[in-house]
């Protein structure tokens, strides 16, 4: 079985050594052929306290290490720009 991977943005790091990230799937709706984005929430293990709010980062499924997370970050594709 493959490990899963996604790509999302960083949402909150108010957590100690825990970020959430969301993913937005686009997908046509079957009758009208809209097209539909649905957001998902993902807890994500960030050992090191790298990422900030608005990172592009990728993450891999992992085993569990809390109540609710299960993902853990592999790497910071792009980090926010500062304003």
């Amino acid at each position: 079985m493959p490990i899963k991977e996604r790509v999302g943005t960083v949402v909150s790091n108010k957590m100690d050594k825990t970020v959430v990230v969301t993913i937005e799937n686009r997908s046509s709706h079957p009758k009208y052929g809209k097209i539909v984005v649905r957001t998902k929430r993902y807890k994500v293990h960030d050992e090191n306290n790298e990422c900030q709010v608005g990172d592009r980062v990728r993450i891999r499924e992992t085993r569990p290490l809390s109540k609710t997370k299960r993902w853990a970050v592999v790497e910071i594709l792009t980090k926010a720009t500062e304003a």
